[in-house]
This record gives C-alpha cells, structure tokens and sequence, in this order.
C-alpha cells in the first residue's frame, strides 16, 4: 500500500520524502539516524550513486550502524559497483559480529551468497 492519495504518482510522494529528508540533514548534517533516513528513502527511488553516498557519510558518522553498511552494500550493487559492494557488506558484517546485529549480519552474507562471493566465517 502507498501513501500517496488514490492516483496520485507514488515517484511523487518519494521526491517529497526525500526533500523533507534534505531539509533535516541540512539542519542537523552530523545526525545518522536522518542521513540514513535520506539515503533509504533515495534507495527506494533508485537513485543508486546517491543513495550510496549518503549511506558511506553515515557509515563516517556512527562506524557501528551495521544497517547502513547493508544500504552501503545494496546502494553499491544498483550503481553497478559489485566489488564496493562486496567490501561493505564485508566491513557490515565485521560490524554485525562487533555489536551483536546478528540478522543485519545474516543478511548481509546472503547477498554475498547472491553475488557468488563466500562470506567471511560466522565466527571469526
């Protein structure tokens, strides 16, 4: 179900997310928590290169949020960046095993899985 009103363009309502993303990030540009609320929401539009962007500023503002280095990651594939990719959902489930994110994590190998790559040992 969208939010956007009976037939209205759904694209519309995501530019409007977005905007209203910006505007936050502008007023509060070191908040993680809004930038990846921005980058997220530009994933969604699939406005790849941007998305990961932002996605790689919040991995810069808070090292340990293992869902941005999984936006990183899907970010990287759509823009056609397989091996960035590869490198931030390694560092992403690094980070899983550091702080206990074990679905991020679990995730994360998955789409490694996807792209023919083994991933790391659960453990170590």
């Amino acid at each position: 179900m969208s939010d956007a009103p009976s037939g209205a363009d759904p694209r519309d309502a995501l530019e409007e997310r977005i905007a209203a993303f910006r505007e936050v990030v502008r007023a509060e540009p070191d908040d993680a928590v809004a930038n990846f609320g921005l980058a997220q929401t530009l994933l969604s539009a699939g406005r790849f290169a941007e998305a990961a962007d932002v996605f790689a500023t919040v991995t810069r503002l808070s090292p340990r949020y293992t869902a941005a280095y999984r936006g990183l990651g899907r970010a990287l594939e759509g823009a056609g960046r397989v091996d960035d990719a590869i490198r931030a959902y390694r560092d992403g489930i690094a980070v899983s095993r550091e702080t206990g994110d074990l679905q991020t994590g679990k995730e994360m190998r998955v789409f490694l899985k996807r792209l023919g790559v083994e991933p790391p040992d659960q453990c170590g």
